[in-house]
């Protein structure tokens, strides 16, 4: 039995939440196109999504851990791949559109530099002349210019849901105000789901790798509310911090978080009486939240994580290196283009020469821009 996609419009309405994004009500893509046989709106975005280049690429970007510090920590494909696997339990707990949300949460961090924040503090430092940078403005410009898909135009052509779900995505690492978007209209709740889950990952997900990478102390866990709490309700042996304790007590820790957030939200939504996508959109500031309570209840977690892992030295390091090599490539890169490869020197016939090696440099992957950096500055490496 096949079911078309008029079927799949028609199941949402019978299915979602009143306040859920139905594929049918999009606002639309900037340039026609037909819809598919047998695929919703929100289906095509996010196949479009992980068929590009872009996304590829995000298996060799650091999300803490440079590649080269071992195989078994996350990098920033894995890391959105866990951020998508979260807000899809989100939105189908709260009734919304689990496609949209998985789309959003794919692309989020799609026009992320090599070497993790490292990298984008240093491109934007890089490009404070030129128009400056960041990752979701750069995620923006993947998809709708340096993708190319389509014969007809540049990018990927997707929804405008999605698009404003890369603009509006808000997080402690992030910087909205960009694009032909309303900023003083609330995104979809799918985007805001998308933003909570990709909150809910790094912060769950960065404990654990520094556990595993040994930069955090297991004893030094004891500072940690989340961790008495669960050594009181587990029967484990916790003592002896091994990767089975470790596996259970994260496991918990993502728990701990999707439950406050789901549960929180759903009693926001009732109370505003929320029930529709205009109501979400009318309220003008973010309906999916945590508690007051779990707010509290994570600082000491984010300051712990901030202090003890992101501020580590071995992870310092790291940050240092990455400023260099992207540094030292920009400046040689701008000085003379011919160091570009051919394709991308034709497009600074009619764009800021900063701006081209800005997408270069942004484009690629750790592995890559280590091996171009040997290649411009090692005299023994083959160009």
């Amino acid at each position: 039995m096949l079911f078309t996609r008029e079927q799949l419009e028609d199941k949402e309405y019978l299915t979602l939440a009143p306040y859920g994004m139905k594929s049918r009500e999009t606002r639309g893509r900037v340039h026609p196109d037909p819809e598919h046989e047998y695929r919703t709106a929100f289906q095509r975005d996010r196949d479009r999504i992980l068929h590009t280049t872009a996304f590829r690429r995000l298996e060799y970007k650091t999300q803490v851990f440079v590649i080269t510090e071992g195989d078994y920590y996350r990098t920033r494909l894995t890391h959105t791949l866990e951020v998508a696997q979260i807000g899809r339990t989100l939105a189908r707990t709260l009734g919304a559109n689990e496609v949209l949300t998985e789309a959003i949460c794919l692309v989020h961090d799609i026009g992320h530099t090599p070497f993790g924040h490292a990298g984008e503090y240093t491109m934007r430092r890089l490009m404070a002349d030129y128009g400056g940078f960041n990752h979701q403005q750069q995620s923006l410009r993947v998809v709708d210019e340096l993708e190319e898909r389509f014969p007809e135009y540049r990018g990927l052509n997707l929804t405008y849901e999605v698009r404003e779900g890369i603009a509006k995505h808000e997080t402690a690492y992030d910087e909205i105000g960009f694009g032909d978007f309303d900023f003083g209209e609330a995104p979809t709740l799918e985007s805001q789901l998308a933003s909570a889950a990709d909150e809910i990952a790094y912060n769950t997900a960065d404990l654990d790798d520094g556990l595993r990478a040994g930069l955090l102390d297991p004893y030094d866990l004891n500072e940690l509310e989340f961790w008495r709490e669960w050594r009181a309700l587990t029967t484990m042996e916790t003592d002896r911090f091994d990767d089975m304790v470790r596996h259970k007590f994260i496991r918990w820790l993502v728990n701990e978080f999707v439950g406050d957030f789901v549960e929180h939200t759903d009693a926001r939504l009732t109370a505003n009486r929320i029930d529709a996508v205009d109501k979400v959109r009318g309220f003008g500031s973010t309906l999916a939240e945590f508690s007051d309570a779990f707010e509290e209840r994570k600082k000491p977690l984010q300051e712990f994580l901030l202090t003890r892992f992101y501020r580590h030295y071995r992870v310092m390091r790291m940050a240092s290196k990455a400023e260099q090599v992207i540094e030292k490539l920009f400046h040689a890169y701008l000085a003379d283009p011919n160091l570009l490869p051919t394709k991308t020197q034709a497009r600074l016939e009619n764009q800021v020469h900063a701006r081209v090696v800005c997408d270069y440099i942004a484009g690629m992957t750790d592995r890559y821009a280590l091996d171009e950096y040997a290649r411009l500055f090692d005299p023994m490496t083959r160009v």
